[in-house]
């Protein structure tokens, strides 16, 4: 809860709100009760969505969030990813991963720093 609470603090929230946002991020990523120490990659992933979470910012930029991940974690990074752009989180997100651009609402594609082929790909 610290973790994810200090991004809050640092930004001049009160503690008491800082830690319920914090608890309550975490519930909703599945970590509540848990330290880092013993966290999979993918719940590690989760963390530091969380934390990006905390201050409520209108735009969460994701740059490979499942790079590091098996597929499994990765899986879940992208339901996790496609759950908070349902409830109104507006997301970008760069990866060289295909099956991760197919989950997208919409993709831009860039070749040598352009805008070479703008597309929606439909769910």
């Amino acid at each position: 809860m610290e973790n994810v609470a200090i991004a809050s603090l640092i930004a001049g929230e009160k503690r008491k709100p800082a830690e319920s946002r914090a608890r309550e991020l975490l519930g909703l990523l599945g970590l509540a009760e848990q330290f880092p120490a013993t966290l999979s990659g993918g719940q590690r992933q989760r963390l530091a969505i969380a934390r990006a979470l905390i201050n409520k910012p209108t735009l969460l930029l994701a740059d490979e969030p499942t790079g590091a991940l098996d597929a499994a974690g990765g899986a879940e990074i992208i339901e996790l990813l496609r759950r908070l752009n349902a409830d109104g989180q507006t997301i970008v997100l760069v990866t060289h991963a295909a099956e991760l651009a197919t989950a997208a609402t919409r993709v831009v594609t860039m070749r040598d720093g352009a805008i070479s082929d703008p597309s929606l790909i439909p769910r």
